[in-house]
């Protein structure tokens, strides 16, 4: 799944979307820190921040931590450098996908809630045309894909990582962390959109700050390394370091495969919590998603791996295997420590020392438990999609409709994946998940590789009206974009009312 194919696909069709957008990623970097604290909510769509934390209770999650070690350990120092690298251009991707999720999205007739996503623009947008069928299977194709990966693969990487911090630093039995993760969870999902929204909107910035205050707190405690860390992430990403040379396609491989693992820019997963949102433009959210990627990456993963690196908690081996010849060693990792977790509670031990494996395992605690919840959500929209107008129909002898006792099925499935994870094996786990990632972003960016005009037509339709001094809002109609169907009825609750005429 995971083929060298993939990746450079990943940096290719970052490189294009970001040429496209004229760099959107960098000329609207203030405007996506200003729409982030701004935007409504209604009975039917959530705040632009709730939709931003959703898509970041996704991303944010054990490839924060336990995929950038693993980066590390594979592909050296220089694997976070391709990190960095496919964020940049991710956040164009991100961009692109966004948008499409909220031009395309539509009303739930079960919930009343808004729905979109990849399964949505890739069935609507080419609906006037003869290709019509073909993207409408397309679409049930992603939709069906989106539920097994997210309501079976991945949920189980999350748990597993979960339950093995909280083993190997308080000794918990994996089945009592599986048990009570169930617990909690149902609790969330079963609250709908709403009380996930609120929830991520709550646990995923509180947590995200404080992970990110602590590891720098120990990358400043360890200042002078930082010049020399630095060196060696540029030197061993272009095969420059002679210690490195001989993995530098590892370094690629590696780096991009985790990098968009945790941010997952191209992958179809940030459109689902963008469509959610309550806007007045689709391309509002679009930025917002866009920064999502930055704080993902840039962020998060570059802390765990400054920490991880100015420390000295690191093992680097040739083949991609812990079994193969070690490369490097910082020095403080004991013999046989098992790649992941482990190597960031190291270098939180030299800040203080015992502590290291208990804030990692609160930290995975928060990280995987909120991605869990993003992945339900996922798959629960991505069902609603398969369903459609089915869902609403009474089931005989049965107590409920067709979509809700579909749900229940679905909530039913991942609780238990959630399980299987927890007390499988973290080989297992990573397996699983990496054939779901893969399969959403092969289909996902070969998708919007096709359909990315609608999301360009509404950028410069954005940045017109703010040129002219407007709060922009949406009309698909004036710039010749067909399928749109929710926005060519909707008026805004709150803000700006008024439609200008597009230039075209």
């Amino acid at each position: 799944m995971w083929s060298n194919a993939l990746v450079y696909l990943c940096l290719a069709a970052g490189v294009y979307f970001s040429i496209r957008s004229r760099f959107v990623q960098v000329r609207q970097f203030a405007e996506m820190i200003r729409l982030m604290f701004r935007g409504e909510k209604s009975p039917s769509g959530v705040s632009s921040f709730q939709a931003l934390t959703m898509s970041l209770a996704g991303r944010v999650g054990t490839g924060n931590i336990a995929g950038v070690a693993t980066a590390i350990a594979f592909g050296g120092p220089g694997a976070l450098f391709w990190m960095w690298a496919v964020a940049f251009l991710g956040a164009s991707t991100s961009f692109v996908e966004c948008t499409l999720g909220q031009i395309y999205k539509t009303r739930d007739s079960l919930t009343g809630e808004y729905r979109g996503g990849p399964a949505y623009y890739l069935s609507r947008a080419l609906a006037h045309t003869r290709a019509a069928g073909a993207f409408k299977l397309y679409g049930y194709l992603f939709a069906a894909v989106t539920v097994l990966a997210c309501g079976l693969l991945l949920p189980s990487v999350q748990s597993n990582s979960m339950a093995s911090a909280m083993n190997e630093a308080w000794s918990f039995n994996k089945w009592w962390v599986a048990v009570g993760t169930v617990i909690v969870l149902a609790f969330v999902i079963i609250g709908g959109v709403k009380r996930i929204a609120t929830f991520a909107s709550i646990v995923v910035p509180f947590m995200a700050l404080v992970y990110i205050a602590l590891a720098l707190l120990t990358v400043l405690l360890n200042a002078d390394q930082v010049p020399a860390v630095f060196e060696t992430i540029f030197a061993s990403a272009f095969g420059a370091d002679s210690a490195f040379g001989a993995i530098i396609g590892s370094a690629v491989m590696w780096g991009v495969k985790r990098g968009i693992y945790s941010n997952e820019a191209g992958q179809g997963t940030g459109p689902h919590a963008a469509a959610a949102a309550e806007v007045s433009h689709p391309a509002k959210q679009g930025l917002v998603q866009a920064f999502a990627v930055y704080v993902d990456t840039l962020f998060i993963c570059s802390a765990t791996g400054f920490l991880i690196l100015t420390t000295g908690a690191y093992r680097v081996f040739e083949g991609e295997s812990d079994g193969g010849p070690v490369l490097a060693d910082g020095g403080i990792l004991p013999e046989n420590t098992e790649v992941g977790p482990a190597y960031a509670q190291a270098g939180f031990d030299t800040l203080w020392s015992g502590a290291g494996s208990s804030f990692i395992a609160v930290s995975l605690a928060f990280f995987c438990f909120t991605t869990i919840i993003a992945y339900y959500y996922m798959a629960e929209t991505n069902l609603r999609f398969l369903l459609g107008k089915a869902a609403t129909i009474d089931v005989p002898y049965i107590r409920g409709t067709v979509g809700s006792n579909a749900t229940m099925l679905l909530q039913a499935l991942i609780l238990v994946s959630v399980v299987i994870g927890a007390v499988g094996t973290a080989t297992e786990a990573w397996v699983l998940g990496d054939i779901g990632v893969g399969l959403m972003a092969w289909l996902n960016i070969v998708g919007i590789i096709i359909l990315q005009q609608p999301a360009y037509r509404a950028l410069r339709d954005f940045e017109r009206q703010k040129k002219a001094g407007l709060d922009p809002v949406f009309d698909p109609r004036a710039l010749d974009i067909a399928g749109a169907t929710f926005w060519e009825t909707y008026r805004p609750t709150t803000g700006p009312t008024t439609r200008v005429p597009s230039s075209g």
